[in-house]
């Protein structure tokens, strides 16, 4: 049965970045995926100061066309902690999309925004009920970390991994499509760091579950498998 996917980021290249081919082989097999990105207000960000708004219309364009639904908050960078308000943001939105899997990003991370937007969603994901006031709120059955890369995430041991090595190049042409627009200029996968960190990270991770590009994230809490299932 198709199931719901959810996944809470800080900033609109979170969830791009960090699960990419992820989101694209959920879409692939029929899911829904919707992906939240707390901070809406690029305002303040120097690369895209007065081009702001056009990110956020590309962001919402490029994840439409891949069969993802794209939501932004309205906080700015280093703007929001997450007190009980952000909270209940959040699980106003767990509550009206019910997700059956949700992704967040680990907690442990150099970036404050990252730190801050896993704290407010890993409250909102298991308590909706509590900070909505609605009985009928519910938790995802699975919920999971995401990293960020070696630039940002601290001390992140993932235990389940995602081969994506068919969604790779798509994966790679929607984190291309907003990078390009960061840099306002034509768009260079061999001179682009993202790309070429999303790459190094990706084989590593494949090579530690045997296939050519994977994705890996963590349990929040431990997992049951059938052994002869």
């Amino acid at each position: 049965m198709p199931k719901t996917i959810l996944a809470i980021g800080a900033h609109y290249d979170d969830a791009p970045f960090g699960l990419p081919g992820t989101l694209l082989k959920a879409v692939r097999q029929h899911h829904r995926v919707v992906v939240l990105n707390v901070i809406g207000d690029y305002s303040n960000w120097p690369p895209v100061k007065d081009r702001h708004q056009g990110l956020l219309d590309l962001s919402v364009k490029l994840a439409s066309e891949r069969g993802i639904e794209m939501r932004f908050l309205k906080h700015a960078s280093m703007g929001f902690e997450p007190d009980l308000a952000l909270k209940r943001e959040i699980a106003q939105v767990v509550t009206e999309v019910q997700p059956d899997t949700a992704f967040m990003l680990w907690k442990a991370d150099r970036h404050p925004d990252h730190e801050a937007a896993s704290a407010a969603a890993h409250a909102a994901l298991y308590q909706p009920a509590r900070l909505t006031g609605n009985p009928n709120a519910r938790s995802p059955s699975q919920v999971f970390w995401f990293d960020n890369g070696p630039g940002h995430t601290i001390d992140f041991t993932p235990d389940t991994y995602f081969d994506v090595s068919d969604e790779w190049t798509a994966a790679m042409d929607w984190l291309g499509g907003l990078m390009a627009y960061i840099k306002n200029g034509p768009f260079d996968p061999a001179k682009d760091s993202a790309i070429d960190t999303k790459t190094v990270l990706a084989r590593y991770r494949g090579l530690a579950c045997g296939a050519r590009y994977a994705e890996a994230v963590r349990s929040v809490k431990p997992l049951v498998h059938d052994l002869f299932g």
